[in-house]
């Protein structure tokens, strides 16, 4: 059989036997010689046998051998550690012989944001000499995000975000944007790109939806070709002289998770794992990608008795499947401190995921402790010396093939310290302008006639950290002003350029009155967020209960004599019939980047010769809990088809739609029946209807805990943290100087919870202890003060001291006498009056909880 797509709809046409293993190598090309995005792509039955353009050489592997035989244990461990620049200096790559560094999002030179490329090729020289002069002189190499351009740098050209690139249909724009974030990154130093991301998104739930080309697998196998192909400079020996080491990731399901959870459970059959999501690695693959991140999430299905638990344990995903059936013989690097989410694993310890296959260990903050323990567990047998010979082969495989032995310090290369490449202004301006998706032109409002005198309102269309999303600058891509972005273009100034300054005036808010303007142009949508703060879980995709500033915007300007022309700008789909409706022309701009004058041009009448050419690389939903939402699904019935985009002078009138009001969350808690799915109540983020607060005699009616996760009084502070992932906690605090409070609270009223006593659940949240509690410290839960009710948990922080991260599990029955659970607002507290400190994370009420092993008696808590 095979998959092919009609009218936005997979079907099924029937293939060859496929009796034996499939084999898959370079794809068929168009016309202008880029890989072809096919009308069917042929259902597998089995893992394919991937053709890599880069053949291995037997010098090369005479020279690895010869080197790996003078190398040390603790050499080796030292190659396959992967510190973060924070973390690590330059004398301690030489001292024990590193094989890598990164930096995460939001992490540079000297900790500026405004970091020079000489800031960055002075510390990138520092570490490669650090590395050079070690005993064993091996090149250390540099990863870093750069998803969408360089995108960590300040000055630095950013590309619209995968979805955007998805849209436009065209694998060569593709390759062109790679080649130019690998010049980019070459003129700051670093050899290592993590990207392309392969995810094929199934639940637009997901905050790294923006991350993924489509939910249509053909489009993401063409893309991950030649987005390796831009990045590592096509050659078929070697990573070209230009060219930058690309990865594969996240391998593999990332796009899958029940919920669109982060790092949550894939329960897909194996079938879907190898016609769905491994599509984009058979395309990156055959391109000869050299490296491949593990992904966070688990793959796991009781009834089709899959338990592969996390991929970063997983030797049948790394070692069967990718190394062994897929035939990849590069280098296999694990996510941010992924390890430590595998069970009996930590952040410094696991060797369960070296034996699985994983050759670099990403391990930011602990690679002492990893370096010590895993030369401990090779000398104690729980890790072959075979196992690690073969990692360190695969390591030094990909270093010869970037051509690093042979290559100059980072500040001698080609295009280092190049403002000329890292600025790519005309690319990214046209890239923008074959995202954008036009879903709505009633009258055909759109193009505007050159000289238009408009309106111009709304959030957004003065944002150039809106329309660059997350992973820009700083990890979630919060934190940033338009003067962080020197060499930007807003959609605002776009229209200036195309218009005529003259011509258009600005009120974000709409107070301006429309009459005699020729049109409004409203720019709304999403604001910055990037993996776990992103996703909406239970939450609704409904545009208006997400922003409601943005309809309240567009309430005031409509029906006032002038068109209304809609932008939106965001990551993904949302429910906007609303919006819509208020709109006589609607484009879907996602996430542009930095030349907001490319969306700017597809507005005005000949000022993109092509006309608005994007279609929807993700299918668009008609109400506010429908997702999943894919093509092909049984039950599809979407508001646009994937693939739907209209073309400019096309006459398509969009008349009105539903404006049914959706739930405020999508799923059931129970009510007064069985509750059956978590309540998350803190997940990296608040999450709705809670928000998270501290109180304390400075201010017992609450101060809310910012979007930075900060909050401060004088008896209690709290700033982020890690526990589980990357800022996913919070630390709070206590001085001692009084008594204070942490707590996650329902500002709108209070949710009905008693299902959650029926289903038998568990209040359970992951916390590591930092400083015992002086004095008696309380977990409770309120239905409104003074209705309340409390455990004592002093003696369950105490005995948490100096352990790793611990998953605490409370009985909801334990706080059943005398609260009233119809009426709670107030979820997770705790309190205390004396000295105590702990971080906080991933705070949720789960049905059933109560009845795992673990779970707190609620005699241990009185």
């Amino acid at each position: 059989m095979s998959l092919t797509l009609l009218g936005g709809v997979v079907a099924a046409a029937p293939s060859a036997s496929a009796a034996e293993q499939p084999v898959i190598g370079k794809p068929a090309l168009d016309r202008d010689g880029c890989a072809r995005i096919e009308k069917s792509l042929p259902t597998l039955a089995d893992w394919p046998k991937v053709e890599s353009r880069f053949k291995g050489k037997a010098s090369d592997e005479a020279r690895i051998a010869q080197i790996l035989k003078g190398m040390t244990l603790e050499e080796k461990v030292g190659q396959m550690t992967q510190p973060e620049i924070a973390a690590i200096t330059p004398d301690e790559v030489r001292q024990y012989s590193i094989g890598s560094v990164l930096n995460g999002g939001g992490s540079w030179p000297n900790k500026d944001k405004h970091a020079s490329q000489q800031d960055w090729l002075k510390l990138a020289d520092s570490y490669w000499d650090a590395a050079k002069t070690s005993r064993t002189k091996i090149p250390v190499i540099w990863g870093i995000d750069a998803v969408h351009g360089n995108n960590n740098v300040y000055g630095a050209t950013v590309f619209p975000h995968n979805i955007g690139l998805g849209a436009a249909h065209d694998p060569c724009l593709v390759r062109d944007i790679s080649a130019a974030t690998a010049r980019q990154i070459r003129a700051t130093g670093q050899d290592w790109a993590f990207a392309p991301t392969l995810a094929v998104v199934q639940d637009d739930r997901w905050g790294r939806t923006y991350e993924g080309f489509s939910e249509d697998p053909r489009i993401t196998r063409a893309y991950g070709y030649e987005a390796i192909n831009g990045l590592q400079d096509r050659s078929t020996k070697r990573i070209g002289y230009n060219g930058v080491i690309g990865t594969a990731k996240h391998f593999i399901g990332d796009g899958g998770t029940l919920k669109g959870q982060d790092q949550g459970v894939n329960p897909s059959s194996e079938a879907e794992m190898i016609n769905v999501h491994g599509q984009g690695y058979y395309g990156a693959l055959a391109a000869g990608s050299q490296t491949v991140m593990v992904s966070f999430n688990s793959w796991t299905n009781a009834e089709l008795g899959i338990d592969e638990g996390k991929l970063h344990g997983s030797d049948k995903a790394l070692n069967q499947i990718l190394k062994g059936k897929m035939g990849f013989d590069g280098l296999v690097v694990s996510d941010w401190s992924g390890i430590g989410q595998v069970p009996g694993c930590t952040n410094a310890s696991c060797p369960q995921a070296i034996n699985a296959g994983i050759d670099v260990v990403m391990v930011p903050a602990d690679w002492k402790a990893f370096i010590a323990n895993t030369v401990a567990q090779v000398n104690g047998g729980q890790i072959p010396v075979a196992r690690i010979d073969d990692a360190v082969t695969r390591i030094l495989r990909v270093k010869l093939r970037a051509g690093l032995y042979e290559s100059q310090k980072p500040s001698d290369r080609s295009y280092a310290n190049s403002d000329e490449a890292l600025r790519e202004t005309w690319l990214a301006r046209d890239a923008a302008r074959s995202s954008q998706t036009l879903l709505k032109n009633n009258g055909n409002v759109l193009p505007l006639k050159p000289k238009s005198k408009v309106l111009v309102v709304g959030k957004s269309a003065d944002s150039i950290q809106n329309q660059t999303g997350g992973w820009t600058l700083s990890w979630q891509g919060t934190g940033n002003t338009n003067a962080d972005f020197p060499n930007a273009t807003s959609i605002l100034t776009g229209l200036k350029q195309n218009l005529g300054e003259v011509n258009v005036t600005f009120d974000e808010k709409g107070d301006t009155d429309p009459a005699g303007y020729d049109a409004v142009i409203a720019v709304i949508g999403e604001t910055p967020y990037a993996e776990g703060v992103g996703d909406l879980t239970r939450k609704t995709l409904e545009a208006s209960k997400l922003y409601p500033e943005d309809l309240a915007v567009l309430d005031k300007v409509r029906g006032k004599g002038a068109p209304v022309v809609t932008v939106y700008v965001g990551g993904r789909p949302l429910y906007m019939n609303k919006e819509i409706n208020r709109s006589d022309a609607f484009v879907a701009a996602w996430l542009p980047g930095t030349e907001g004058g490319g969306v700017a041009d597809m507005l005005v009448k000949g000022k993109d010769g092509t006309g608005f050419k994007g279609t929807l690389p993700y299918s668009w939903p008609k109400s506010a809990c429908q997702t999943p939402l894919n093509a092909g699904s049984a039950e599809y019935d979407p508001l646009f088809e994937l693939g739907y985009g209209l073309k400019t002078g096309q006459r398509v009138t969009v008349g009105q739609l539903d404006e049914t009001v959706g739930p405020v969350t999508c799923g059931s808690t129970g009510g007064g029946g069985t509750a059956t799915e978590d309540l998350e109540v803190f997940n990296r983020t608040d999450v709705a209807p809670y928000k998270g607060y501290i109180g304390s005699a400075e201010n017992w009616g609450g101060t809310e805990i910012g979007p930075d996760g900060a909050a401060s009084h004088a008896e209690i502070t709290v700033a982020q943290s890690d526990v589980n992932v990357q800022q996913d906690g919070l630390k709070a605090t206590w001085t001692g100087t009084g008594p204070a409070q942490i707590y996650f609270q329902n500002p709108a009223g209070t949710n009905d919870l008693r299902g959650y006593l029926n289903a038998d659940a568990a209040v359970e949240f992951d916390t590591i202890v930092h400083e015992a509690p002086a004095n008696r410290t309380v977990i409770s839960m309120h239905c409104v003060y003074p209705c309340f009710s409390e455990v004592n948990a002093t003696k369950l922080f105490t005995d948490l001291v100096g352990a790793p991260k611990s998953t605490v599990k409370i009985p909801v029955s334990c706080f059943a006498n005398g609260l009233d659970l119809e009426n709670i607002n107030t979820p997770f507290l705790v309190y205390t009056d004396g000295r105590f400190s702990a971080s906080i994370a991933n705070v949720r009420w789960v049905p059933k909880g109560a009845q795992d092993p673990d779970a707190r008696p609620c005699s241990s808590l009185s």
